[in-house]
């Protein structure tokens, strides 16, 4: 077994999305969650249900991961024996280039319109944020931890057969 193969079998992450709302955010989270190797995607609340419909998925990624609704991300954490990370802007969080990601993990995101409960923060095993100058959208969180999950992994392998599998059919550029 190639170790890209073998890193993906024990470095799973998962997605917990807290009452997400936007179609487009979650077409991004999507189209993220195929390109960074996502295994799952969980939500709770009933807005995203109301708003599917206009899914902006431009790469159709909900074919191969399909959102699922929950009542409570942390049972699904436990039951999965997953690792809980909340992704939010807390006084005291790790920032994200400080995070040893661990192998099998369910990162939990906040509403578009709102913050992670305290509730839930209470049962995470870490909590991270991304350092920026005002927040980010969901989206833009989600591509940000993904990316910073995979560069930490090991075995992950870059080059030439990476970019031509990756890029777009219409994307024929070369470099000088």
């Amino acid at each position: 077994m190639n170790n890209t193969v073998n890193n993906r079998a024990t470095h799973a992450a998962h997605i917990g999305l807290v009452n997400p709302k936007s179609p487009e955010n979650m077409g991004s989270v999507l189209r993220a969650a195929g390109c960074y190797q996502v295994s799952s995607i969980h939500y709770t609340g009933t807005r995203y249900d109301r708003a599917r419909q206009f899914v902006t998925d431009t790469k159709n990624r909900y074919l191969n991961i399909t959102p699922t609704h929950v009542d409570d991300l942390i049972a699904i954490a436990k039951q999965q024996k997953l690792k809980t990370v909340a992704v939010e802007l807390v006084v005291g969080a790790i920032p994200l280039p400080d995070f040893d990601h661990p192998p099998q993990a369910l990162y939990l995101f906040g509403p578009e319109d709102g913050s992670i409960d305290q509730a839930i923060l209470d049962h995470c095993d870490a909590i991270v944020y991304v350092p920026t100058i005002g927040c980010m959208n969901l989206a833009a969180t989600v591509n940000v931890l993904l990316y910073d999950r995979m560069s930490k992994q090991p075995n992950i392998e870059f080059g030439d057969d990476l970019i031509l599998a990756s890029r777009d059919t219409n994307n024929r550029t070369k470099s000088p």
